[in-house]
């Protein structure tokens, strides 16, 4: 593959997954500017290993791979900030929960149960809630098929008992 051709194959992969690239950055970044920054390196990463991708499995899991490998990195190294700036934020800009319908309501502790979580729980949470399967999700994250259907009974409990406690 010549160099414009590499360019072009490398923009198809981008604009057929950006999405995925928006969803592991909203998980794992509640800053915008932050959340650009994940994306832009892992639109890099993606640059820098595109001419490793192996046939053998989809596209979408090997860029769920890079992208969520990637993710963990940037928040394990900004986690300090990023606490710091999502409280102060919350505190100024947060729309209150109550104001919110039952609908956004209950989606929006989804998403800050599912931002409380563990890196790598938050990684499968994020591919469970993609609908992928739990073959997919252990090749994406590179652990077994039953530690995957394990973890995600485990979260779902987790998650089961947070809704239960604000109902209480």
């Amino acid at each position: 593959m010549n160099e414009k051709e590499q360019k072009q194959h490398f923009q198809n992969i981008i604009e057929q997954h950006k999405g995925i690239l928006h969803k592991v950055a909203r998980a794992y970044c509640p800053n915008e500017d932050d959340r650009q920054d994940l994306i832009q390196e892992m639109m890099i990463q993606v640059w820098l290993s595109i001419h490793r991708y192996n046939n053998q499995f989809k596209i979408s899991t090997w860029f769920y791979r890079i992208s969520l490998n990637v993710a963990i990195s940037f928040y394990r190294k900004n986690t300090t900030r990023a606490n710091k700036y999502t409280e102060l934020t919350e505190q100024l800009i947060e729309t209150p929960v109550e104001d919110k319908s039952e609908n956004e309501r209950q989606l929006y502790l989804l998403d800050q149960f599912i931002s409380e979580l563990k890196e790598i729980d938050k990684a499968l949470m994020i591919l469970y809630l993609e609908d992928k399967s739990h073959t997919e999700i252990a090749e994406i994250l590179g652990i077994s098929v039953s530690n995957v259907g394990t973890k995600i009974g485990r979260i779902k409990d987790k998650l089961k008992t947070r809704f239960s406690q604000l109902k209480s």
